[in-house]
């Protein structure tokens, strides 16, 4: 007998040690079988487990649990990214509190000190992953700064660079003033600030006129070389080819007409700092305009500036160059506002757009085959609408930036001679025999400072990891991959980047799917900040209510294209279907069902044995089906709606009487039929539900490892006739239920029914399971009629119409009818009105406007369910 309560901590912990001692987990066993292969997006090396690697790791094992038992060579390849930028923060701030500095230790010590870390401290999220279930081949695990790796990298970096799709460029990029790097799109995050737009007026040239621009930034006008407008502008059209005197400098700078101009915004004419803002970069393009830089890596001005201002943070030179352009009442006004400035994600910095020298992939070039890959169905996406962002990002990209200046990274392969002639070798060797051939004789190289930005190793993460550029049968049997399960906000970092190496390196895309799962947020539909403090810890969640509580609540509510509204609330709810499952479980031991495998579902002779066997064969087909087409939360509601419901509340109540019965035939048909269907039941549940599923199973009998275990494949033949006949049951009793819920009949009042209508065929079935009907309906009298029900009947009787019968029910010494009638009306009229005001908030425009999403979802949901009530009143009624 197993324990009252299911102790998921020492289950956890026993089953995956089993696992991974019996080397389940490993690919390349199963020869012959068709391979199937899942890229582990690998986390980063500092990273803990949240709920999005919670929710991406669940989906994913599920589809490798799934395949797995399907019988097939199942490939999930797992591994941590080293994380540039973040791991560089971490060891630096430890040897900060030591008293010393990354600078002080130099290049090479700084480096050793950070493998030391790792060796101890990186990747405990892959011990946390395993807390989760996650069934990787960890034997092949990666890390994307392993030896063979940073060969890859540096032979893929050569490959583009002979080909000329890398480059060093003069560009401007998010310039991070704290950490003094570049950062991707990805690393900013955007904070709305309270702030001023300031009206200045800018002298024209040989005139008494002005013409006023409107900015944020009146500090970078240092660096200002052109004034511009829309073409279209009337009051500027006139002015468009003459000069404005740049104010303090003196310097005159053109008026230019550009289509990018907003004449809505501000006053139509906007100064342009091409070498400080991205927009004024590609305007200072398009027009042959000059950069000048006024800031330095610090985000303080620079020598470019008078001296005055040279050594001024950004704030302090606002503050001086307004006090001037006050002086000579260039001031027309000053509005307060509020916008958006992006902020370094770690070091919580404004980002300065800084004009450096870095590396650059023609991205441009790349995304050809990756753009023509998703529109001949080479690589679909799942929702199929995310595909539309991947060819917006992707058709609008620009040259990708791939050089950070860390130390803690891929190395740029690349060596610069005397007279700075650069040499891209994969080796320092190749480097310097390519100087020599060069220069005709031995020179000192000095090889780039900056580290490649992770994104770009990671890129190469699905042909890497199985051991390219050597070809070999693991390369070829698993590599395109089958599935890519990631979150929508890294379509454009990895996703796309993925695409275009495993194009261009392997001539085929990386991988056939690339499901896009939903975004979680708290109960409230609000995104998730330690700020706002609604963050949910997974690990918290794990201990608490166990793993496979976590992981189904997870899946149950991954609705394609829904955002996930997760509380722990809703993850203690879960709990109770994991305790349903296990008090079933206990009662089926308790009646003494354990598994035989001699038993043949298809010989099963009792009615309520054969009708489980049809519910049983249509779970496994429809859940199977659901999984292969990524609709998770339909699988998961579909166990939870078979086991709780199916299972739990109508077979195992409706075979209670033939346990207690004597009839030894029957009894022992029904507990190995139960012990049965519980086994299919658990090895459906698995997926979703591992550790629990494990525990059952070895406690009924089971043979091995359910993880181990094949995917149900039954072809049994049908039961048709018992299984219409139970379901005809099933619904008698769910209306009549139905009924007694809904007119507040008392629990212990016995009722008697009438049931009109019936086919001998019907009245049969009925007859032979009235006992049921009885008992579970709560009825002291069941009257069977082939006849039509009568026109008129006696006052007080409800009826239930169904789709070839007619039930009444008299009530009128049950319950007081005037009063039920009226409860209800009363009912109707309230939710009337609250549907009235809440329609009013959501069909109001200027609401919709100013309201944050998370609430305009709440009212519209709130409208569904107020529907739905009033629907089911109005049924309610219509029984009298």
């Amino acid at each position: 007998m197993i324990d009252k309560l299911f102790q998921h901590k020492a289950v956890e912990d026993f089953f995956y040690k089993e696992w991974e001692k019996s080397g389940l987990f490993k690919a390349g066993l199963k020869k012959g079988c068709k391979p199937y292969t899942i890229m582990m997006p690998p986390a980063n090396v500092t990273g803990n487990l949240h709920l999005g690697h919670a929710l991406t790791f669940t989906l994913q094992d599920i589809l490798i649990r799934y395949q797995r038992m399907l019988g097939k060579d199942v490939l999930w390849q797992p591994g941590t990214d080293h994380a540039g930028i973040a791991t560089q923060m971490v060891v630096e701030r430890q040897i900060e509190e030591e008293g010393l500095s990354r600078k002080a230790l130099g290049r090479d010590k700084f480096l050793e000190r950070v493998w030391e870390w790792k060796e101890v401290s990186g990747g405990s999220i892959i011990n946390q992953l395993k807390r989760l279930g996650a069934s990787a081949d960890w034997d092949r695990e990666r890390f994307t700064m392993d030896p063979h790796f940073d060969a890859c990298v540096k032979k893929v970096f050569v490959q583009l660079h002979k080909d000329g799709l890398i480059y060093k460029d003069k560009r401007l990029v998010n310039w991070d003033t704290k950490y003094q790097t570049a950062v991707s799109d990805l690393e900013v995050e955007q904070k709305e600030i309270s702030s001023h737009f300031y009206h200045v007026r800018y002298p024209i040239e040989n005139s008494d006129q002005f013409i006023v621009v409107a900015t944020t930034r009146p500090e970078t006008f240092f660096g200002d070389t052109a004034v511009a407008v829309h073409p279209e502008d009337e009051r500027y059209t006139h002015l468009v080819g003459k000069n404005v005197v740049l104010p303090i400098m003196n310097r005159t700078i053109p008026i230019i007409a550009d289509h990018h101009c907003d004449p809505e915004k501000g006053t139509g004419a906007v100064k342009i700092t091409p070498a400080h803002d991205f927009n004024d970069f590609e305007i200072g393009k398009r027009h042959n305009l000059p950069l000048i830089c006024v800031m330095d890596s610090h985000g303080n001005l620079n020598e470019n500036t008078p001296l005055e201002y040279q050594g001024l943070s950004s704030q302090e030179a606002r503050k001086k160059v307004l006090g001037v352009f006050e002086e000579l009442c260039l001031i027309e006004k000053i509005e307060e506002i509020k916008h958006t400035v992006p902020h370094g994600d770690r070091s919580g910095t404004v980002i300065e757009p800084m004009l450096t020298d870095q590396w650059y992939v023609d991205a441009k070039t790349l995304a050809i085959p990756a753009i023509e890959a998703v529109e001949t169905g080479k690589t679909s996406f799942i929702p199929k609408r995310w595909e539309k962002t991947y060819f917006e990002w992707l058709n609008n990209i620009q040259p990708w930036c791939i050089s950070r200046q860390l130390w803690w990274g891929h190395q740029v392969p690349a060596w610069y001679g005397p007279d700075q002639t650069v040499f891209v070798e994969e080796t320092e060797e190749s480097a310097l025999q390519k100087a020599r051939d060069h220069y005709g004789k031995d020179v000192t190289l000095i090889q780039d400072t900056d580290v490649l930005d992770t994104w770009f190793s990671s890129s190469l993460w699905p042909f890497v990891t199985l051991d390219w550029p050597k070809e070999n049968d693991f390369l070829t049997r698993h590599y395109p991959g089958d599935v890519l399960v990631t979150g929508f906000d890294i379509i454009f970092f990895w996703v796309a980047r993925m695409m275009m190496m495993g194009l261009y390196f392997k001539k085929e895309v990386p991988f056939k799917d690339v499901y896009i799962h939903s975004l979680i947020r708290d109960a409230k539909g609000q995104k998730m900040s330690k700020s706002k403090g609604n963050v949910i810890d997974p690990l918290l969640l794990i201990d608490t209510y166990g793993a496979d509580v976590v992981r189904f609540c997870l899946a149950s509510l991954a609705a394609p294209g829904k955002d996930i509204k997760i509380s722990e609330d809703r993850v203690a709810g879960m709990r109770n279907f994991s305790t349903k499952l296990w008090n079933a479980s206990r009662y089926l031991l308790m009646n003494e069902c354990h598994f035989d495998a001699s038993f043949s579902p298809q010989d099963c002779s009792i009615q309520i044995n054969q009708w489980i066997m049809q519910e049983i064969k249509q779970l496994t087909k429809t859940v199977g089906d659901l999984i292969e087409n990524y609709k998770f939360n339909e699988a998961a509601q579909t166990i939870y709606q078979f086991t709780w419901g199916t299972f739990c509340d109508w077979y195992v109540e409706f075979t209670k009487p033939i346990l207690l019965s004597n009839e030894r035939d029957a009894m022992n048909e029904t507990r190995h039929s139960l012990a049965w269907c519980l086994g299919q039941l658990l090895h459906v549940l698995h997926p979703f539900m591992p550790f629990i599923t494990e525990e059952l199973w070895k406690s009924m009998g089971g043979v091995g490892l359910l993880a181990a275990q094949k995917w149900p494949n039954l072809d049994y033949h049908h039961h048709e006739e018992a299984h219409d006949a139970i379901e005809q049951v099933i619904t008698i009793i769910t209306e009549i239920r139905s009924m007694r819920s809904e007119l507040n009949v008392p629990a212990a009042q016995k009722i008697s029914a009438s049931i009109y209508g019936l086919s001998e065929k019907s009245k049969h079935s009925i007859v032979e399971n009235a006992t049921l009907i009885e008992r579970l309906a709560r009825l002291e009298m069941l009257n069977l009629f082939t006849e039509k029900a009568p026109t008129s009947f006696e006052e007080g009787t409800v009826q239930i119409i169904l789709a070839d019968k007619v039930i009444h029910i008299p009530l009128s010494n049950v319950i007081d009818i005037k009063h039920e009638k009226q409860r209800l009306e009363k009912e109707i009229q309230k939710i009337a009105q609250e549907m009235t005001a809440t329609k009013g908030r959501v069909e109001n425009n200027e609401f919709r406007a100013k309201a944050p999403d998370h609430i305009i979802q709440e009212l519209e949901e709130r409208m569904e369910n107020f529907q739905e009530k009033k629907l089911k009143i109005e049924s309610a009624l219509a029984r009298f």
